[in-house]
């Protein structure tokens, strides 16, 4: 017995519809010109034709998120991508739609659930929101199974084939039936389903197999379910041979050596199915006595949660399927999901692990910081005498740069105190290493641990315990409110008394997203932002006193919202007077109702505005009268774009600023986040040089449409082929070559003598 692993038709080559846009020759891709901005007068009189409450301007935020899915997609389709580049994207497609289903569908059930009448933004109700939601994903998944069909195909004629077991030749199966019973039997826990035997729990995103036996000489059938093991080791792409690159499917063998699972027993069929449950829990936050205890048992209750999709061979026999919805609660018409091809894409990840260079992208080992020597001594030395210094991940190092500057603070004989927010890390994080040796080193260490991260609740538990245990303060920040910022803090004392540094970010502190998502970094020894930041902690080790004064950062909530407001609102000013208003902003989501009306309004009244937009974006750009002054990009490639920058025109008195907020309601209304001003020139030319290669980029980017569709575009033949990222990878290369050969040079001059 063995499962279907793609359609049978061919690839489709229009697996996502892309329309080329091309702009003129002359057009300039960071600041157009001619945009047809309006006059104030035009805009007074365009601003009475558009209620800007109306639902209309206004997109759906989960449907903008799939939007977002497309466009990976279309990179997994994409044949200028490599071969196991294209699986990886495959792979990123189905850990995403699982997520979704968790968060967002589950979210919208318990809406529908508790009879929610409230509407979305753009008007719809929670279960007009699920069905749209559900058509869009049908679409996804038909098209991504093309795709997988294709991709197989020309990974086959690469030497990577992943077989079905009844493709084997005898004796590839003599060899996967010995490793069933040596690796596989042991491990499985076949559990009947009959009146003694009641349903069993079906345990999130975990793989099964239904199976339907019966007496060789009987007619009644029995149903039995198997969990396939993972985790621990444990692969689903079993390989046949050592030396060559053939997979099968861990459930496939399996399948195969089911009379050793049923002895005596015909097996009538076995099909697969995985079921995946809501992550949303509803424990009231600032009712709970203690946090830690409370995420505890919310973990626990996550694993009992609702059931909100079941996926299911196609071939599963109809009344098979019924059986599953109804004992899982579901609607067998809408929330079950047909699957004709490998289930859980996710795992073919395992296949991005195949050495071949020639199929994946050209190696890429992220530079040391041009102006942060690894001869250097001191890093704090570095960051009074010559900085701040502006970081880029993952074209830099964050090893030799993050890393280096809390695994110094930590031996620093001078340095006595290091404060940090910890949102995620990694598995094996130096950065806990580091904190842990602080704290043995005698230094006062305060770490300000989010529990409350969803999918790293149990990590961060473990992390927040491990860090109490070596006596660490460890506090869980401000009730109600979730500690998104990125920052460390650390107090020296130097020659001329206590001096502040600190690193404030865009992303986590995590060595592994740190070579993956691009993000930005600051690393200073400003006095602003260290008093900023003493005010700043205090107020999380506090967890009340909001109504702090920040004279240079701006904190979330009740600070940051009303600052960009302010001044989205100043740029229309400078508008209205001839001295020409521009905002470009690049963010990960853009879904706060406030800013989008702000944005509409300075639009309106001929402020141009750029926006970068990684996924989710409610503003409808390019609408004549309300939003024609406004464009929006979003960037597919390689590495995960992450970062948030903010740039305001201010009459020429520009403004720059990093940070860890988007601008979404969660971040600036319900989160701690913290952006920080970038004032120095050279600094803010890296800030210009980012925006406005992306804001050119004709190999990454996609323009958004007035009605939420996106339009790839195309490079020209006679134009820059590579993308704003690869560029970004050739300038760190270059940047950094250059500063050693001056470096070079200048030991190569002899000191001169005093006279």
């Amino acid at each position: 017995m063995s499962f279907a692993l793609a359609a049978d038709q061919p690839g489709d080559t229009n697996v996502h519809e892309t329309r080329a846009a091309h702009p003129k020759k002359n057009e300039s891709p960071a600041i157009p010109e001619d945009r047809g901005i309006l006059s104030p007068d035009q805009a007074q009189t365009a601003t009475g034709h558009f209620d800007l409450d109306s639902p209309e301007w206004s997109l759906n935020r989960e449907l903008s998120w799939l939007a977002f899915n497309r466009r990976v997609l279309a990179e997994a389709r994409d044949e200028r991508n490599p071969l196991l580049e294209r699986i990886n994207f495959l792979a990123i497609i189905g850990s995403n739609l699982d997520e979704f289903f968790m968060k967002r569908i589950g979210g919208l059930k318990q809406q529908v659930g508790a009879r929610v009448k409230l509407l979305s933004t753009d008007g719809r109700t929670p279960q007009q929101q699920i069905d749209e939601c559900y058509e869009v994903i049908r679409e996804l998944l038909d098209q991504q199974q093309r795709l997988e069909t294709e991709v197989l195909g020309l990974l086959a004629r690469e030497n990577i084939h992943i077989r079905r077991y009844a493709d084997l030749n005898r004796r590839q199966q003599e060899d996967m039936d010995r490793y069933f019973h040596d690796n596989i039997y042991p491990l499985l826990t076949p559990q009947g389903m009959d009146p003694a035997h009641p349903f069993p729990f079906i345990s999130n995103l975990s793989l099964n197999l239904l199976v339907a036996t019966r007496h060789k000489e009987g007619e009644h059938s029995y149903l039995s379910r198997i969990k396939i093991p993972a985790g621990a080791g444990i692969p689903r792409l079993v390989r046949v041979e050592a030396r060559r690159h053939v997979y099968v499917f861990f459930e496939d063998i399996v399948a195969n050596n089911l009379d050793a699972v049923f002895p005596g027993m015909v097996v009538e069929s076995c099909t697969r199915f995985r079921v995946t449950r809501n992550a949303i829990t509803n424990r009231l936050m600032d009712q709970a006595v203690d946090l830690l205890v409370m995420i505890e048992s919310a973990l626990r209750e996550r694993k009992f949660a609702e059931i909100v999709r079941l996926e299911v061979d196609a071939d599963m026999i109809p009344h098979h399927r019924i059986m599953l919805a109804s004992q899982l609660r579901l609607d067998s018409r809408k929330d079950v999901f047909a699957v004709d091809g490998i289930m859980a894409k996710c795992d073919l990840r395992e296949l991005v692990a195949i050495e071949r260079p020639g199929l994946h992208y050209p190696a890429h080992m992220p530079v040391d910081h041009p102006k942060i020597s690894q001869d250097a001594p001191n890093i704090f030395h570095l960051i009074r005498e010559e900085g701040p210094f502006l970081l880029q991940h993952p074209y830099q190092s964050f090893t030799a740069t993050v890393e280096r500057f809390l695994k110094e603070a930590s031996v620093d004989p001078k340095v006595m105190v290091i404060k940090m927010t910890l949102y995620r890390t990694s598995a094996n994080s130096q950065i806990i290493e580091y904190l842990l040796d602080a704290a043995r080193n005698g230094k006062q260490v305060a770490v300000v641990v989010e529990l409350m991260a969803r999918f790293d609740e149990s990590a961060n538990i473990h992390w927040a315990t491990h860090l109490e245990q070596a006596g660490i303060h460890v506090t869980y920040g401000v009730v109600g409110l979730k500690t998104h910022s990125k920052v460390i803090f650390v107090v020296r004392r130097d020659h001329d008394g206590l001096m502040r540094y600190a690193h404030i970010g865009t992303g986590n502190y995590n060595a592994v997203t740190a070579r993956l998502y691009s993000d930005l970094g600051l690393l200073t020894s400003d006095a602003d932002i260290g008093k900023d930041l003493t005010e700043f902690f205090n107020f999380l080790t506090l967890g009340y006193a909001p109504q702090r004064r920040y004279k240079k950062l701006l904190p979330s909530p009740n600070y940051l919202k009303k600052v960009f407001l302010g001044k989205i609102a100043r740029e229309l000013e400078h508008q209205s007077k001839g001295r020409g208003g521009l905002i470009q902003c690049k963010v990960n989501a853009l879904t706060d109702t406030d800013v989008i009306r702000a944005l509409y309004q300075a639009s309106q009244a001929g402020v141009h505005i750029d926006l970068i937009v990684r996924d989710s974006c409610l503003l409808r750009p390019g609408i004549k009268g309300l939003s024609e002054n406004i464009r929006v990009i979003a960037i597919a490639g390689r590495f995960l774009e992450h970062s948030r920058i903010y740039y305001f025109k201010n009459g020429g008195a520009e403004e720059y600023f990093i940070g860890s907020a988007d601008l979404m309601q969660r971040n600036l209304d319900r989160r701690v986040e913290v952006v920080a001003p970038v004032e120095t020139p050279a600094l803010r030319a890296e800030l210009r040089g980012i925006l406005n290669l992306q804001l050119a980029d004709r190999r990454g980017a996609w323009d958004m449409q007035g009605d939420g569709s996106y339009v790839q575009r195309r490079p020209q033949p006679d134009g820059e082929q590579r993308s704003a990222q690869e560029i970004l990878i050739e300038l760190n290369r270059k940047k950094l070559a250059d500063e050693q050969k001056v470096m070079k040079r200048q030991r190569r001059i002899p000191k001169r003598k005093k006279s």
